[in-house]
């Protein structure tokens, strides 16, 4: 079980770092998944995940409190959209997987902003 969870945690870490470059693909619930397959097959990769200079702020926000930086939070949501914006335009035909896809992106839109924030800035 402690391969599978590893080949597992690496897998999340590629996938996440090509979200970094393409915006399809969400950079932070790949890091997420990676640091619980680590947490449960690799003390030192888990340690190396949050500590890294990029993804260790989200990861240790997330294991310590639950919560997404409100700036993640915000950019995940535009980049989101803004990707099925762009496939639901241009790209899809059906008009069933059309709203099939805007459904979805809202859906996600809201359970992402439902995620607390320790540092969302007061109105």
């Amino acid at each position: 079980m402690r391969i599978v969870l590893l080949v597992a945690g690496f897998a999340c870490v590629g996938l996440g770092v090509a979200g970094l470059v393409l915006p399809v693909l969400p950079t932070t619930p790949f890091m997420l998944v990676a640091a619980a397959c680590f947490a449960r097959s690799s003390p030192r990769f888990h340690r190396w995940l949050l500590h890294h200079r990029t993804f260790g702020p989200i990861v240790g926000e997330w294991e310590r409190h639950r919560a997404i930086p409100w700036k993640t939070k915000l950019w995940a949501i535009a980049l989101m959209s803004g990707t099925l914006a762009v496939s639901i335009t241009f790209f899809v035909k059906p008009p069933w997987l059309k709203a099939a896809l805007a459904a979805f992106g809202v859906v996600l839109a809201v359970w992402l902003y439902r995620v607390p924030s320790r540092d969302r800035p007061r109105r």
